[in-house]
Formats: structure tokens, sequence, C-alpha cells
């Protein structure tokens, strides 16, 4: 149980994101003993997934609990002794703010969005009504994800779908859902007048277009298990930093992954495939011959940029934006448009020498397991920490969720932080400790300006670009809308990742913030998506996918803060920071080494497990190493991309 938990570690960490989840796997590796601890009843944290009616409870946990702190304050501050001071953390995440939530498909008045948690709707038909009503009371308060209060071993906690189902044909309403700022509490408004008739008569058979498959919230809720919708929108590069640590760490077995089938672009209102590989290139029929001859020199050119000192010792050319140089490298403007934002993914205004470098590392990234340099994890993003932590487990870290520190201990004399009291009031000794961003006081984080990101969650009908197969994953930026406004990445997933029921696409908007997430980021929705209630024929507006239900909300960006910006922290206190706005994941990999070198300096970061055969207990000999053996090993790991196909949800990285 939690309050019998050993009272001496080597490294306490408290938040489970995957920069925490990786040096804890790391520390355990090395032999370390770890105590990994999160308040929340969830892995993750902020690089979470949860399925549908886990993200509603989620959105519910957001609400401010003012007392929670103040009922056990004055417990844990007796147990601080005269020679020692507190720190003390957070009990509320507020890393959240301006979350507004829209359901535009149809309720269908079915039984099930009240049993899988889904938001009350108001019986109220007027759209002028001010009342607020709360969140549904039978939300269920359980987390989709494990939850305990003893250590354990971390498990899969995502269901596997388990059929299909049909779609119904009706129509709808929308309501809104908008929460405070800050993570206030969450209301639900009516956004339309009452429902249409539902018993519309079907079309005539013949060569009419082709009918929409019509989804409603009903639906959504009663298949909310199919869906693991992550709070963070990432990719995996192919030849980035995240894959060789699971390659080499062997955590890669704990996963399964599918390539992202399609790189898209968004211009002048249309979305087009962009052609990543050489026969993408000279396949292409949205290029001329003259462009694709363009294409493939300027990208030979990127390949070895490093070779050509002219272009780099040219101050000019280096503090010119990448778009301007684009433009003296004779090439059309389809082809810069191509470059920058499907290519490079960079903004308009990324220096020269970073352009280059993206659009490199992109073509080195290309063919490893696809005909993209991309990789995504099936079940989502928010498999990734739960991967290292049974890897720390494996190695004997001990896992409590739902298991609150309240504080940390602090020697007066020596100035290091000494043990933390939980919410339990036992006090843990540790050598170091690991604390997540969130979970530090106002008073710590007083001199700290945050950045934030905007996001957007998206279940729509169609993807944005309709091919031979609906099972397709693409990424897409869109351009900037304005002066000073953000290009935003745009993530599609498709069923087969298993992050959305069929016939429906999860959708991921991403940029960095200057307003709130849905100013920021309603422009390329209605670029790219129809409202359900703007889409009621059995038709609609086939150039557009339908967008059925939609999540905006704003999340902390603590990933440029530098570890002295934090007040009267002790030196063997570390500092995680949450989620970046980067598509990839190299800044969380980077932190965790840094941390894991000051916490065990010399040592090998998160080598590869031993082979149980060559194990050697005391008293035993080591068993003679048949031949061949260790010829065999490496060629399974330094093979080509192995045997599988790399289009296959079964896939797992390998060199």
């Amino acid at each position: 149980m939690a309050d019998s938990l050993p009272t001496e570690f080597d490294v306490v960490i408290i938040g489970t994101g995957l920069p925490e989840s990786i040096l804890a796997a790391a520390c355990s590796r090395s032999g370390q003993r770890v105590l990994h601890v999160d308040s929340r009843s969830y892995y993750g944290g902020n690089w979470a997934s949860f399925t549908f009616s886990g993200l509603l409870s989620w959105l519910k946990e957001l609400e401010p609990d003012s007392e929670a702190g103040d009922r056990s304050l004055a417990a844990w501050r007796t147990l601080i002794r005269d020679t020692e001071e507190a720190i003390a953390l957070r009990g509320q995440d507020d890393t959240i703010q301006h979350v507004e939530v829209f359901r535009y498909a149809s309720e269908d008045g079915g039984d099930g969005a009240e049993e899988m948690g889904a938001l009350q709707r108001n019986p109220s038909s007027e759209a002028s009504s001010t009342l607020a009503q709360p969140l549904d009371p039978a939300c269920p308060s359980e987390e989709t994800h494990p939850d305990s209060t003893s250590p354990e071993t971390p498990a899969r906690d995502t269901p596997q779908p388990d059929g299909d189902i049909s779609a119904e044909v009706t129509d709808g309403e929308e309501n809104q859902v908008t929460g405070e700022d800050g993570g206030g509490q969450t209301c639900v408004h009516p956004a339309s007048g009452g429902a249409e008739d539902e018993n519309k008569p079907a079309a005539e058979d013949g060569p009419d277009p082709p009918r929409r498959t019509r989804i409603t919230y009903s639906q959504i809720v009663k298949e909310g298990r199919r869906f693991n919708i992550d709070l963070v929108s990432k990719l995996l590069y192919s030849q980035g930093s995240l894959i060789d640590l699971l390659i080499k760490s062997n955590v890669s077995r704990y996963a399964e992954f599918k390539n992202v089938t399609r790189v898209l672009a968004f211009r002048e209102g249309r979305v087009e495939q962009v052609p990543c590989s050489r026969a993408d290139v000279f396949n292409s029929r949205e290029l001329s011959m003259v462009e694709k001859r363009m294409l493939m020199k300027f990208l030979t050119f990127c390949l070895d940029y490093e070779q050509h000192p002219g272009v780099l010792e040219d101050r000019d050319v280096t503090r010119r934006p990448f778009s301007e140089f684009l433009k003296t490298q004779k090439l059309t403007p389809n082809l810069q448009h191509f470059i920058l934002h499907s290519i490079a993914m960079a903004e308009p205004s990324c220096s020269t020498v970073d352009g280059l470098k993206a659009t490199k590392h992109f073509l080195q990234c290309l063919g490893r397991y696809g005909n993209t340099p991309f990789l995504f994890p099936l079940y989502g993003q928010g498999e990734m920490p739960q991967c290292f932590c049974r890897m720390c487990a494996v190695f004997g870290g001990v896992y409590c969720l739902r298991h609150r520190v309240q504080c940390l201990v602090v020697d007066k004399e020596s100035g290091r932080c000494e043990a933390v009291i939980d919410g339990l009031g036992q006090r843990i000794s540790a050598k170091h400790f690991v604390v997540e961003d969130s979970y530090l006081s106002r008073e710590t984080c007083a001199g700290v300006r945050y950045p934030h990101i905007s996001r957007a969650v998206l279940i729509t009908d169609r993807s944005v670009l309709q091919a031979e197969s609906d099972q397709q994953v693409s990424i897409l930026t869109v351009p900037p809308s304005g002066p000073g406004a953000p290009a935003v990445r745009v993530a599609e997933l498709c069923s087969s990742t298993m992050t959305c029921m069929k016939d429906t696409y999860l959708v991921h908007l991403t940029c960095p913030s200057a307003r709130t997430a849905r100013e920021d980021l309603e422009p390329a929705v209605q670029a790219l998506f129809t409202p359900s209630t703007e889409a009621d024929t059995d038709t609609g507006d086939l150039g557009k996918p339908r967008l059925l239900w939609a999540l905006y909300f704003n999340m902390r960006d603590s990933s440029g803060v530098s570890r002295t910006s934090y007040r009267g922290l002790p030196a063997n206190v570390h500092v995680c920071s949450g989620p970046d706005c980067s598509l990839g994941n190299e800044h969380a990999v980077k932190l965790a080494e840094a941390l894991f070198q000051h916490i065990c300096p010399g040592e090998d970061f998160c080598p590869p497990p031993p082979n149980p055969e060559d194990i050697i207990f005391d008293g035993e000999d080591k068993p003679p190493e048949a031949p061949g053996t260790s010829d065999i090993i490496m060629a399974k790991l330094e093979g080509p991309e192995g045997s599988q196909n790399p289009e296959s949800p079964g896939q797992h990285p390998q060199n």
C-alpha cells in the first residue's frame, strides 16, 4: 500500500510526462532506487491520451478546487522541523486555459450518452438563453487510465477496439461548452434552436453524388472507447532522437507504430499532396517537368549544403529569412510553398540556416520506415511515457498514481532538499528530486513568463484529401492567415491508428499562441472543414469534411524556461518541462539525458537491457556462447528496414 512505501530512495520523480518517464527509466536502469509518483489518476500528464469519456472527465477535473490546498496545509506544516523549511508544491494544475468545446453532430436521443459520461444538454431551446448548466453529475469519475494508490507496475490502459458500428442518419443542433480562463468551470450553452425533423426521405438510387455517412453524437459517445485523444500532437522522426532511444533501450518492444502516409500542402484554398521521394516527384501531376527538375536540384543541394561554404559564409544569406532565400534559388512560387510549409515545416521568418537544417533532416528521414519521414504510435502519443514507465518498473522502480506530494523539505544549513512529504504525511528521503514544472507553486514560478500553445482536437467524417484508401495518416501545414498570425500544423489520423472510431478522423491542430486557441485556430478550421449543421443534406459540401465535434484549449509551454528563472530551488531539485510546440520529441529526450548526467555522471544513458541468457548468478559459470550467436543478434538489430511492411500497424522500429 502507498502508506507503507519505503522511506528512502535515490531519486524521487514527481510527474509522469515524457521527460520524467525517460529519466525514471534511465535512472532505474543504472541501478538507482526510483520512486515515481503523480497526483493524477493517469500516466503522462499533459502528454496523456484519453478515450472520449476520459477526455470529458479530464475537462471536469480542470475546474478549480480552492479548498483542496487549505484542507491539507496545516497538516504538513506541523511535520517540518525547526532546522528545515518547506517549499510547497501546487495541488491544482493550471497549465490548461481557455477551454471551449463545440458539439456539431446531432444528438440522436439515445441513452448511450449519459452512460458514457457525455455532457448534459441544456433543455432550453432558446439560443439567447444565458443560463449555464454544469457538467452532468452522472459523468463517470473514474479515469480510463489505470489508477492506483499503491506501488504498481504500469500496464496498457487503452482498450482495443471490439468491432465496427453502423452510422445513423439524423439531423441535429450545435452545443457549445466554454471554460473560464485558467481552467475555470465548464458550462454548456445552447447554440441553436430546436432539432429539425429526423425522418428525411432517402435519396433515390441512381448516378447521384456519393452519400455521406452520418455520425451522431450518441454514436461518438457510445463508441468513445475507440478514441485515444492526445493532449499534445507529436510525430516521431524516423531518424530522430526518440526513435534512436527506443531502439537502443529496447523500449520499442512495448509499442507499435504506423508510418505517416502523406505530407500535404494547403495553397490557394486547395489541399494537395507533396511529393517526398524521387519517385513521388516524377509521378506528381501537380508539378511540371521543369518544376520537377528544379525541386530535385534544390533538394540535392540541401542534403549537402554544408559543403557549399559560399552559402554559409555569406552574411546576407544567413541573416535573410528562409522564405527570402528560396526566392533567390530560381524556384517557382508553387515549389517555394511546398518547401517552406511542407518539407522544412518552418515559419516564413525562419532563418536560412534553420530552414536548410530542417529540410536536410526531413530528407534524411525519408525511406527508413516508409515514404514519409514520420511515425505515429498506435493508441496515441500517451503510449510513449507509459513505455518508459514500464521499463523503469521492470528494473525496480516504484509507481504511485493519485499520490500527491505536499512539499519539498529543505535543510536550512546545507540548502539541499532532504525529503518530500506526501499527502499521507509520510516523509520520503532521497538524494535527488525531479519535479514537473506544473507542480511548482506560484511563488516559485513568480519570475517566469510562459508562452502558450494553441491546441484544437476535431472529430470529422472525412479526410481533408480523399484517396483510394480511407486509411491515411496525414500531416499538413496551413500558412499564416495574415500578418502576425502563426502557421497551423494539422495532423489527421484515421481509425487504423487506434485513435478514433470507424468512418471518422481525429484531427489535431497546433500553433504557438498569439490569442486564445479558438481565435488562433478557427481560421484554419473554417478553411478546411464544414460544421455539421451546415451540411444537412446527404450530399452536403463534398469538397470539405464535416466537423462533428471540436475542443479548443491553450497549453502552457515551459520548454524554454531556464533553471535559474525559478525562485528558491535547491541544487538537487531538477525541473522537467511540459510539451513544447515542435513536431518532434527532441527536446524531451535531450532534457531527460541532460538531467540524467547531473544525477548519474558518467553513466550510459538507457543502455540496452541485458540478454537473460547472459545473466550470471552467484555460484554459476557463464555458459559457452553458441557459435555465431553474436553475429545473428547484430544482424537483427542492424539489418535493413526489417521484414515487416512499413504500412502495417504492427511495425516496431529497428535500426
